[in-house]
């Protein structure tokens, strides 16, 4: 470090020119002709000759949206026709057939809260409309969720979409 030198502040957002150094201490005069007292280690010659040998590299933005895994999964479908949910369907009545598909509901449900996952989509299927009066039933009955159905006429829909808040 010498005089003439232009020196900048290690901590603070202060520069200037050196005008004198006595041992350990250096003198500046700043741009608007303040002069401040530093040590050596305090501050910094500023070379600007550092920077024009480094090369700079312009890198461009990537167009690709960057989603995170985690919302990038698809949606958890559970589907309530009894023979998807059991081995032997025909060994079941009627009654039975319907707790099991409100049970299978119920955990699909608590799953999915467990495992903080936003979207359900239930397919009850068409038919009677005896397991989608249960599954409307329950939602119903649930707290901190939303449900519609996919389609506008919902007798005419197989599936309900579930959102959980």
């Amino acid at each position: 470090m010498k005089l003439g030198d232009m020196v900048s502040v290690i901590d603070e957002d202060l520069e200037g020119i050196v005008t004198s150094i006595i041992d350990d201490i250096v003198f500046f005069q700043d741009t608007f002709g303040f002069v401040h007292r530093y040590t050596q280690k305090e501050i910094v010659v500023k070379d600007k000759s550092l920077y024009h040998r480094m090369k700079m590299e312009i890198k461009t933005e990537s167009t690709k949206k960057n989603n995170s895994k985690k919302h990038a999964k698809k949606h958890l479908v559970l589907d309530l026709h009894f023979d998807k949910l059991v081995d032997n369907p025909n060994e079941y009545s009627g009654f039975e057939r319907l707790f099991i598909q409100k049970k299978k509901l119920l955990d699909t449900l608590d799953f999915c809260r467990e495992n903080n996952l936003k979207i359900l989509e239930i397919v009850h299927g068409i038919g009677d409309g005896t397991v989608q009066k249960m599954v409307n039933q329950i939602l119903n009955e649930q707290m901190n969720l939303e449900f519609h159905n996919t389609e506008i006429l919902h007798h005419q829909s197989g599936n309900i979409m579930v959102y959980l808040l």
